[in-house]
């Protein structure tokens, strides 16, 4: 009773089509995975105004401390301008240096953290390694028409800080080689480590 009316097909004849389907779908599914990593920014024209979205975490007299607004380099001016609010500007001239910097910061607050204690067999340690955003940090050092220091700090999408301070090096502001002096050794650490 449990015999097949009609034969099966050996697995090779089986649709041909399906498996060329497949594969093109399987080869453009890779592309477009790999498209945004090719992503090339690109400023050949210089007269157009540079801009690129940030958050002002503090420092411009003006700004709010930790508001979202845009970050350009306008003529001889850099610029913060929130939405619907006047924005606060530096002459480029003024800028002594500029420090550029990469954070991380995880995301999905609580409920991610619940589910990654959730996670089986050290699965959680899996899901920390997707769980972090990656971004840069823009810290300007200026001087007022006081001849007072000031600096302000900006955080931008990971690639646009560096974006930025190339913006601003094309606009003539030098930029000092400090290295950062939490990763250096001095003598005397490297003397008493052993």
């Amino acid at each position: 009773m449990n015999r097949f009316v009609v034969p099966p097909m050996p697995r090779q004849a089986r649709r041909p089509e399906l498996r060329a389907v497949s594969r093109l779908l399987a080869v453009l599914i890779c592309c477009s995975l790999g498209a945004p990593a090719q992503k090339i920014t690109h400023r050949g024209d210089t007269g157009t105004p540079f801009s690129t979205r940030a958050t002002h975490l503090l420092g411009f007299a003006n700004a709010r401390n930790n508001s979202t607004g845009t970050l350009s380099v306008e003529d001889d001016s850099l610029q913060f301008q929130q939405s619907g609010k006047p924005g606060a500007k530096v002459k480029i001239a003024l800028v002594r240096d500029v420090f550029l910097g990469a954070e991380s910061k995880q995301v999905g607050g609580l409920p991610m953290t619940l589910g990654k204690t959730a996670a089986p067999f050290g699965g959680g340690r899996v899901v920390s390694l997707f769980a972090h955003k990656k971004y840069n940090t823009l810290t300007l050092e200026y001087v007022d028409a006081d001849d007072g220091i000031h600096g302000a700090i900006f955080q931008l999408a990971k690639g646009q800080g560096e974006l930025v301070r190339n913006e601003l090096i094309a606009q003539g502001v030098t930029v000092s080689s400090h290295q950062d002096q939490s990763t250096k050794e001095s003598p005397r650490e490297a003397r008493h480590e052993n």
